[in-house]
């Protein structure tokens, strides 16, 4: 048929966080840090539903056209690089910072797709001694 694809390939598709309630449980996950944006994971415990991410930009980090440039970006980070690794029946929310704009999305692709796929490290005992020891 006319405009159908030649390719059989299964898309990894992933769905959208978007209402408050959702974001706000995503924060009670882990933290992965990163230099432009922090990455909030959250496992839902529920292995046959699809990946969902949200996105959030603050006020503080610019007016609405540069805010929605970073949104922007980001979305299409995570459509192209990051979105297959992401896990089903986890939600991701990526909060961005500013040095977003200024990255390279090559940079803003790999450091992405490296929070998404890496777990954090486990957090030291609380052994009572000095870090700088």
């Amino acid at each position: 048929m006319a405009g159908e694809l030649t390719t059989k390939k299964e898309k990894h598709t992933v769905g959208r966080l978007k209402s408050r309630p959702q974001f706000l449980a995503v924060r009670e996950g882990e933290k992965r840090r990163g230099g432009l944006f922090l990455l909030e994971v959250l496992d839902r415990k529920e292995p046959d539903s699809q990946a969902r991410v949200g996105f959030t930009v603050t006020k503080k980090h610019g007016n609405a056209v540069e805010r929605n440039r970073m949104r922007r970006r980001l979305k299409e980070a995570v459509r192209l690089h990051a979105g297959f690794a992401m896990q089903p029946g986890h939600d991701y929310v990526v909060v961005a910072r500013r040095d977003v704009l200024e990255a390279s999305f090559k940079e803003l692709a790999a450091e992405l797709k490296f929070r998404v796929e890496t777990r954090p490290k486990p957090r030291r005992s609380g052994d009572g001694r000095p870090r700088n020891v």
